[in-house]
């Protein structure tokens, strides 16, 4: 049976890992879990992109749709790439028995729903004068 040294060496990433000490499973386990959510969350804004564009081009939308897809769908990435992040600070604080860092990700993700739902109410108010 392997040691606690040894399981740390083979445990990957090193930076999260081959630091501190280990911390309660339960919190790991919840930041887990919370990296998980952001996960899903992105992968949510990259499927709801990828029907807008599907939609746009069944419909015969202005490309505007579609350059928003793209947009919902960077920002789906983004949100994957953040939750990572937020993961890996989380889990080092916790192992080195730190403060836990803010959450970077919401202010992005509340700023970027606001943003996003203005430019489309801006665009269904122009298309309705349009008619």
């Amino acid at each position: 049976m392997a040691s606690d040294e040894e399981d740390q060496d083979r445990r990957k990433p090193r930076s999260v890992y081959g630091v501190g000490d280990e911390p309660d499973a339960r919190f790991s386990l919840a930041n887990e879990r919370t990296a998980l959510a952001w996960m899903r969350t992105g992968l949510a804004l990259v499927a709801g992109g990828v029907a807008l564009t599907t939609l746009a081009g069944v419909a015969d939308l202005p490309v505007f749709v579609d350059v928003m897809a793209a947009l919902v769908c960077l920002g789906g990435g983004l949100v994957a790439v953040s939750a990572l992040i937020g993961w890996h600070r989380v889990e080092r604080a916790l192992r080195l028995a730190l403060p836990l860092p803010a959450p970077r990700i919401l202010v992005g993700v509340g700023l970027g729903i606001v943003v996003l739902a203005l430019v489309f109410a801006g665009y269904a108010m122009f298309e309705a004068l349009q008619r």
